[in-house]
């Protein structure tokens, strides 16, 4: 007997000492090679300590094997003030690995990932934890390049309480991946993180979080995301990007945010009680839905003033035998208790065409409720809904409804706080209390079993979960842009043979070349790299720039502006006239090259670009994106075409510039069209042309001709120009939407206008514009082009231009 109770005494011994062992090892590192020493020694329970300061150019492997009671964990000396800066990564894999506030700040990665939970193509993480952590401005020098800052795999892992902020280039924030069966029903959960302010992007791939992706979107992911706010998170139209099966979406608060949750592939989501607030951006979305299975419910929606695929709720139509990566039908939705207040109109059977032909079936839109005071339609269907179920459907709006779907109801509001509610006072409430005591649909997994209209527990009167996020990490990052300083420089160029070739490679981003009056001539196309502006020193004095004569080889363009780069001309001439014409006066980046850039023009003359090869005066490359193309106070004249940006083919709706601005500018002789600014789709929301004080004068006199082309760009404004001159014509400009206007313009011997779909003409004459000088088209005393004529506004151009090109 004595002899057994010594030794259990002695296993009892052992296990504390090893348990002590455990919980006791602590590690202070102040270099990349003391952590690279500790972590190989860590064992459950170990603490490694990372010492406060910069940590630049460090690739941090966090790998070992802890237990759940006994994690091992790395975290800063103190939160936020172990910055990761320069080119730096965190890899995250084993079991049991906790990371902690640590502060990625600043950095310019070269690898696709900032955080990865993998180690190499065989080493994954399991129930491994980043929490309390901030990356911010995190990105590469190349926009174009596109990274991830986490990257999940594995199982059970989770991300949260960090704050990601800043993203400017190519890729999704945060990707889930479920490539390999160790990440199928991963069962990740990412919670209480701020994701803010990330600019559009201007092409796919700017998503705050994508879970799967089209190739594995049949495969269960399981993933929960909650608790999370997510503000101006503008990237793209999918702030977040379903991509697979089985995963939620509650609790979640997304403010300002220009985009939606989108189920884009996969099956058996539940999106479910989360708040969307857009302050009536028209921009800000709420929730698109495709494919089967699907619930939304208890969602809170206000000032949600998207359209079409941004509205507040949205159901597509699907493609027949749909691929992966297009639209699978609607089919076995549930979208009940919902409550939208002063949102644009619900959008079912959207983008219905000749492609997307399947209209959503055995679904089901119960219990919403809607209100609205601007008498705003309630919903669109651009397809039949026979296929879905309506049943005990609010409106409260003085905006007229079908019965079959909505049942008016005069509701009364109260304020909690500031969020409107209804108030439970209203009888009509009441009975709608009465008629779904139980859920339409069950949902077992679902955080509430007793559904009434709208997305409010009125009888507790209860502000949603997430109004009262806290989101973020423990300490509070102060963000702000990292600012880049650059000395300018002011260099004079004299005329001449390759002057100004030479000068450009000398200068810096931010620098001015001053071109004094004379001829340039060039032997080879120029590149712009940076910020920079090339002038004429003295306005209107004659600055020439042509290609020189002798040339073996003959120049395609006279100046490209590389991706990224800013460019400023003024005051300065572009003549194409030489033995082999130039194509192009400017282009843009080459193909696919995506990095934002900026065009100005300003003051010059753009004239002889005749080439008929498929030549212009502008030419945007396919896959390239500027932010803004300016054009003003100058003349564009014989040429085979003027600004072209019409290359992009992908259906997804791509575009060249997100805004195209014209003004106090001629267009004049010019065989095809002035402008052909083109969107391939709908799908993605962009583009904005404004047109002011031209004039378009002979321009593409053709019965097919066109003066100006804007397909599928969502904003189109033409005010204060003149069309003349194009006789055989027959459409000069389409306009085809309510957020496509032009006003206050004059038609002379030229075609008509085809306005269609609530696009708006205001104040259109079809008269003889009354020229003093036709040439410099300067008005007479008498001509309706003047304000004291027409009563509204002088139409034409202004005085500057005319002066300047005399």
């Amino acid at each position: 007997m004595k002899l057994k109770f010594s030794c259990l005494f002695l296993i009892f011994i052992q296990v504390q000492v090893a348990l002590f062992a455990q919980t006791q090892t602590l590690t202070s590192v102040g270099t990349i090679d003391e952590f690279n020493t500790a972590i190989k020694k860590a064992i459950p329970g170990s603490t490694i300590i990372l010492k406060n300061g910069i940590w630049k150019d460090v690739k941090l492997n966090v790998h070992g094997i802890g237990t759940k009671e006994a994690p091992i964990t790395i975290t800063a000396e103190k939160d936020g003030e172990v910055i990761i800066t320069g080119n730096s990564k965190l890899t995250i894999s084993g079991k049991y690995m906790v990371v902690n506030g640590l502060w990625f700040k600043d950095g310019i990665p070269t690898d696709k990932e900032v955080i990865s939970f993998k180690k190499d193509s065989k080493t994954f993480a399991y129930n491994c934890r980043l929490t309390n952590c901030t990356i911010s401005n995190y990105n590469p020098t190349d926009k174009s390049i596109e990274s991830h800052w986490v990257d999940m795999w594995g199982q059970n892992n989770r991300v949260d309480h960090n704050n990601f902020t800043g993203k400017t280039n190519g890729g999704t924030t945060l990707v889930v991946w479920l490539k390999g069966e160790e990440h199928i029903e991963n069962k990740h959960l990412i919670d209480h993180n701020f994701f803010g302010e990330r600019p559009e992007l201007g092409v796919n791939g700017g998503e705050t979080i994508r879970i799967g992706t089209s190739e594995n979107s049949m495969k269960s992911s399981k993933t929960t995301v909650e608790f999370n706010i997510f503000k101006h998170c503008n990237g793209e139209i999918e702030i977040i990007s379903n991509k697979s099966f089985d995963n939620i979406y509650r609790n979640n608060l997304f403010l300002e945010s220009e985009g939606t949750l989108t189920l884009r592939h996969g099956n058996r989501a539940l999106v479910e009680n989360n708040v969307f607030v857009g302050n009536n951006n028209p921009r800000v979305g709420g929730i698109r839905i495709i494919g089967e299975g699907h619930t939304v419910q208890n969602n809170l929606l206000i000032g949600i003033s998207g359209d079409d695929y941004r509205a507040p709720i949205v159901v597509m139509n699907g493609v027949p035998n749909s691929p992966l990566n297009r639209y699978f039908q609607v089919k076995n939705a549930t979208i009940q208790n919902n409550t939208l207040i002063n949102c644009n109109a619900v959008q079912f059977g959207a983008g219905k065409d000749n492609e997307k032909t399947l209209a959503p079936i055995n679904s089901v839109f119960a219990n919403n409720l809607i209100t609205n005071t601007n008498g705003g339609k309630i919903y669109n269907a651009h397809d039949v809904i026979n296929g879905i179920t309506f049943t005990s459907n609010f409106v409260d709006a003085d905006v007229e409804i079908d019965a079959n779907y909505f049942t008016k109801a005069l509701v009364e509001w109260e304020m909690l706080g500031s969020l409107p509610m209804p108030s439970v006072n209203n009888e009509i409430l009441k009975t709608a209390i009465k008629i779904a005591t139980s859920p339409v649909v069950d949902i077992t997994n679902s955080t509430r079993t007793n559904f009434v209209a709208g997305a409010f527990n009125l009888g507790n009167k209860i502000i949603p979960e997430a109004i009262k996020t806290v989101a973020g990490p423990t300490w509070k990052p102060l963000i702000e842009k990292p600012t880049i300083v650059q000395k300018t420089q002011t260099f004079e160029v004299d005329p001449g043979v390759e002057t100004l070739s030479k000068a450009l490679k000398k200068v810096s981003s931010g620098d001015v070349l001053l071109l004094n009056p004379g001829v340039y001539l060039v032997d080879k196309s120029m590149k712009i790299n940076g910020n920079i502006s090339i002038i004429g020193k003295i306005e209107g004095s004659g600055v020439e720039i042509k290609a020189n004569e002798n040339l073996e080889k003959p120049i395609s363009y006279f100046f490209r502006v590389t991706q990224g780069a800013s460019f400023t001309m003024k005051n300065i001439t572009l003549n194409g006239d030489a033995k082999d014409v130039v194509k192009y006066a400017v282009v843009s980046p080459d193909e696919n090259e995506s990095e934002i850039y900026n065009l100005t023009i300003d003051n010059c003359q753009l004239i002889n670009f005749t080439n008929k090869n498929g030549g212009s005066v502008f030419k945007a490359y396919v896959g390239t994106i500027a932010d803004t193309i300016s054009i003003k106070n100058s003349i564009i004249s014989d040429a085979y075409r003027g600004l072209n940006l019409s290359y992009e083919k992908d259906p997804l709706g791509k575009y060249n510039a997100k805004n195209l601005l014209v003004h106090n500018t001629v267009f004049k002789n010019i065989d095809e069209f002035a402008i052909n600014y083109y969107k391939s789709g709908s799908a993605v929301e962009g583009g904005n042309l404004k047109v002011t004080n031209c004039i378009f004068s002979k321009i593409y006199n053709d019965e097919k001709g066109y003066a100006i082309k804007n397909k599928n760009i969502d904003n189109v404004s033409i005010v204060n120009s003149v069309f003349e001159g194009s006789y055989q014509v027959k459409n000069l400009v389409s306009l085809s939407s309510p957020t496509q206007t032009i006003t206050n313009c004059l038609v002379y011997d030229n075609g008509s206008l085809k306005i269609a779909n609530g696009a708006i003409s205001t104040n259109v004459e079809f008269k003889n514009p009354k020229w003093e000088d036709k040439k410099l088209f300067i008005p007479s005393d008498k001509s309706p082009l003047l304000k004291e004529n027409n009563g509204i506004a002088n139409i034409g151009l202004q005085i500057k231009i005319i002066n300047n090109h005399q």
